[in-house]
């Protein structure tokens, strides 16, 4: 069964950061890009970021470049995404997806004073 748990997530001050982790099983994680979307309260999915199967490529949206650093650890299954610089924008659910569209069940960034 293809499994995916984000974690990380939380209530955070702007400019503040925090790092979301994604573990995975159930499929060759090593060998498939992954990627972080996420989803504003009433809004849809919005791409976020992308990283191939080695780690040796990323690419980000530009509301998030420069801020953002996605990562993978394939020895345990897990991806990562390091956010700095938070915006009250940046406010919403983040998924992690592998490349069938699979998600976990989300996990809630808040950035708020």
């Amino acid at each position: 069964e293809v499994q995916l748990v984000e974690s990380g997530g939380g209530l955070v001050q702007p400019g503040g950061s925090l790092r979301l982790s994604c573990l995975a099983s159930g499929f060759a994680f090593n060998n498939e890009v992954m990627t972080w979307v996420r989803q504003a309260p009433g809004k849809g999915l919005q791409w976020v970021s992308a990283i191939n199967d080695g780690g040796s490529f990323t690419t980000y949206a530009d509301s998030v470049k420069g801020r953002f650093t996605i990562s993978r650890d394939n020895a345990k299954n897990t991806l990562y995404l390091q956010m700095n610089g938070l915006k009250p924008e940046d406010t919403a659910v983040y998924y992690c997806q592998n490349s069938d569209g699979l998600r976990g069940q989300g996990t809630q960034v808040t950035v708020s004073s």
